[in-house]
């Protein structure tokens, strides 16, 4: 009901704008030599932000789905590196006593342990953040659902981390014992999965902490909410939350390059062929394709939102 109400508001505030109705007698698209209306949508929720896309007759390729050869992300793995390779960082800090953490140190020191972490999913966040957390001497077992993922990871690492296959019982019996989790999921183009419940909260000791690194796809974690770098975290059932939204806006030089790195083929390719022959030519780009002409063109995101998409393919011929 939100997305139809967010679709039907600018066509009724069209219908309302003519002068026969009382409004100014604009034209919402204008016409050659006469400016469209000026529309402000207040509000960057499902409906503000679906049908301010939609609306706009915009044609919107997203990071997120723009994929490789192999599969990839490409777009998005510069930010996962970088997300990733932040969230031991921003939990170490989160685990301090003066943050409402439980004190305790992420390498530990001679005759006391270090923090136990678990990160859930060996993904690209996952590797970086299992980088970075045994590099500050924690205790590190990742979590996931491909028994090959976790064999790569068993290599690479070479017996420095353990790996876990995740699933309910091996979540429960792991969350007693564990200093932070870091949840490092994702679904390309969907919400992510709930994968601690709050009932699981419980679990935890007081003072743990959970680092959301999927929050910017809706969080893996029930509990979770966006944040802010200004106020990055809260507290439920006495566990730390730190859930910030584009956590690598916190290191922004770093973010920019890798992310310019990664994306100026593809925008070379639109400047010099314009967006429908740079998609014809290249089918990962063409992945990317979400929004076209008013319709929805990834059926992920129609499924997660309610609406009808048609595919990039058909898109073309719009």
């Amino acid at each position: 009901m939100s997305e139809v109400a967010g679709r039907l508001a600018p066509q009724a505030g069209a219908w309302a704008l003519q002068k026969a109705n009382g409004g100014s007698g604009v034209l919402m698209g204008g016409v050659p030599g006469v400016r469209p209306a000026n529309v402000a949508i207040i509000g960057g929720g499902v409906v503000g932000t679906a049908a301010a896309l939609l609306a706009s007759g915009a044609t919107c390729i997203a990071y997120e789905t723009v994929t490789d050869a192999k599969g990839g992300l490409p777009l998005l793995a510069p930010m996962s590196e970088v997300a990733g390779r932040l969230a031991p960082q921003a939990g170490a800090w989160a685990l301090q006593k003066a943050n409402g953490g439980s004190g305790v140190l992420m390498g530990g020191v001679p005759g006391v342990r270090p923090a136990n972490v678990a990160i859930i999913g060996g993904g690209v966040v996952g590797t970086a953040a299992a980088r970075v957390a045994v590099g500050m001497g924690a205790n590190v077992t990742v979590l996931d659902r491909s028994v090959p993922r976790l064999s790569y990871l068993d290599d690479v690492f070479m017996g420095r981390l353990t790996t876990q296959y995740s699933d309910k019982g091996a979540m429960e019996e792991l969350l007693p014992r564990m200093d932070m989790v870091v949840g490092a999921v994702l679904v390309p183009g969907a919400a992510a999965p709930k994968l601690v419940t709050r009932e699981q909260l419980s679990l935890l000791k007081p003072g743990s902490v959970l680092v959301d690194v999927a929050i910017d796809q809706g969080g893996c974690f029930e509990t979770s909410k966006a944040t802010t770098h200004q106020d990055p975290i809260y507290e439920v059932d006495g566990i730390v939350h730190y859930c910030v939204a584009n956590m690598p806006g916190a290191v922004a030089r770093t973010s920019t390059i890798a992310l310019g790195n990664a994306t100026m083929p593809h925008m070379l390719a639109l400047a010099d062929k314009g967006w429908k022959q740079a998609c014809k030519d290249d089918v990962n780009l063409l992945n990317g394709l979400n929004v076209h002409a008013g319709q929805l063109t990834y059926a992920a995101v129609g499924e997660a939102l309610g609406i009808e998409a048609i595919t990039p393919q058909q898109a073309l011929e719009v």
